[in-house]
């Protein structure tokens, strides 16, 4: 059977209360019990030296004197509830404040030894066979120049001790039981501040569990709960985001995947058919080459992305010089940019710049954001890049005149498989990688890149690289 915490909390709180009653019952009961006995028997021996100071009771043996002591130590049992005894040196009853001086048995005490107590001032006993019940008794020498002329005795009945425990055994456990209740509420509270809010969480989980990614633990304290479930909710969130992103991104590489091979299956089979003349096969068999490029370019990228995601991707770090890398990529595209008299700005802050990155990835990224720039870039248009120091870093900004893009797809160029309808219009060739592939690149270079654009304006691409410690940008 399992159990609950709660319910392990109140059967661990019921087992301590029980324990702490049977502990207040027995060993509470005895240390109670030794206290007030020693309490007492102080109170008593302290009586006890003082009357055997007082001059009627030394001269008890004068017998006119002797009736002056028994009113006197009448009046003090009754003021302290005890009975007072008065035995001469040889062990005889001289006075009981229990009878009068006439009943008194004198013979009474035929055992008595004033040593009995040995270690002790008092004795818990029935005193040598005098009372029918214990009695706790202390007995104190009479003295007369050092020597002794009797005993007295003060007695109290064990019963009375014994009430007198009860009495504070009930009081003590009456606190006890308060004490319980008031130990109630913390109980309570752990009950309302930990247990409820668990049992959300636990609920929770097992919504997360089942697939239920759209439940929300409801939760929205500032401690250490509300932070477990703000958590939980964030991974909840994120849970359902990739869930969308496995989702879209299915029907993106299908929908890529699909158009290229829908076309090489037509072609292929028009042609084995004899559905396409042989004059015109060449022309077919172009189309089917370039889609089979396109599928090429996509594996590629999507492998690429793979690696990067995976944190497998070892990056070549070295120093190189990042203006003749932007030269050289730019020259690339001479070809491109002649057809459509598309020019190349380069705006350098010095000769060269050494940064330390990989340059071989640090080229895609530059090939990525021209080729991009020019995607989006009419005829006749400028495509600037600049580069800017900053401390220890580079700014390598991209900026074209193109059609710009709306703000609400800023947010989304990064994602995988994401075009704008424009480029679907200018560009079949894209793969909707090329952005991906740049940003994770520079992430993983732990570098940081933005994005700036205006439609009908322009895009700018700006991207920052660790400069090359100990390199003189003047070298040759």
């Amino acid at each position: 059977m399992k159990l609950s915490l709660s319910l392990k909390f109140v059967i661990t709180y019921i087992v301590l209360g029980i324990a702490g009653f049977v502990l207040l019952n027995t060993e509470g009961i005895r240390i109670l019990d030794n206290y007030i006995i020693g309490s007492e028997s102080s109170r008593l021996y302290t009586s006890a030296v003082s009357l055997s100071s007082t001059k009627a009771i030394r001269s008890y043996q004068d017998t006119e004197k002797l009736e002056s002591a028994h009113e006197m130590l009448q009046a003090v049992a009754d003021t302290e509830q005890v009975d007072i005894m008065i035995i001469d040196s040889q062990g005889q009853l001289v006075l009981d404040t229990s009878t009068s001086l006439a009943d008194t048995k004198k013979d009474a005490l035929t055992s008595f030894d004033p040593t009995a107590s040995k270690n002790t001032y008092y004795t818990i006993d029935d005193y040598f066979g005098y009372y029918a019940e214990d009695q706790l008794n202390v007995t104190v020498p009479i003295t007369i120049n050092m020597s002794t002329r009797g005993y007295i005795s003060l007695h109290e009945p064990r019963s009375h001790i014994l009430a007198d425990r009860e009495n504070m055994l009930a009081l003590i456990i009456k606190f006890y039981a308060a004490g319980l209740i008031l130990f109630c509420l913390p109980l309570v509270l752990l009950l309302l501040i930990v247990h409820r809010p668990l049992k959300k969480i636990i609920t929770g989980a097992k919504e997360f569990a089942a697939g239920n990614l759209e439940h929300q633990i409801p939760i929205h304290s500032a401690d250490e709960m509300g932070y477990l479930a703000n958590t939980l909710n964030y991974m909840a969130d994120e849970m359902r985001q990739n869930d969308q992103f496995q989702k879209n991104f299915i029907s993106n590489v299908s929908h890529d995947f699909r158009s290229p091979l829908t076309s090489i299956k037509g072609y292929v089979e028009a042609i084995l058919d004899g559905t396409i003349p042989r004059e015109m096969q060449d022309r077919y068999l172009n189309i089917v080459l370039f889609e089979t490029s396109r599928l090429t370019k996509l594996t590629q990228g999507m492998l690429q992305l793979n690696d990067l995601d995976a944190k497998a991707y070892m990056l070549n770090i070295q120093d190189f010089d990042l203006n003749q890398l932007i030269k050289n990529t730019a020259a690339s595209f001479e070809g491109t940019c002649r057809e459509r008299h598309i020019s190349i700005e380069l705006l350098l802050a010095s000769p060269k710049e050494f940064v330390s990155a990989d340059m071989e990835k640090i080229q895609q990224v530059m090939y990525n954001l021209i080729d991009n720039a020019i995607k989006f870039s009419d005829k006749h248009a400028m495509i600037t890049i600049e580069t800017t120091r900053k401390n220890e870093l580079v700014f390598v900004s991209v900026k074209d005149q193109g059609s710009g893009i709306p703000q609400k797809d800023l947010s989304k160029i990064w994602n995988r498989f994401y075009k704008q309808d424009l480029s679907r219009g200018k560009d079949r060739t894209g793969t909707g990688l090329g952005l991906s592939i740049v940003k994770e690149i520079i992430n993983t270079h732990k570098q940081n890149i933005n994005v700036i654009s205006t439609e009908g304006v322009g895009t700018e691409f700006i991207f920052t690289l660790a400069r090359a410690k100990g390199k003189d940008v003047h070298e040759s």
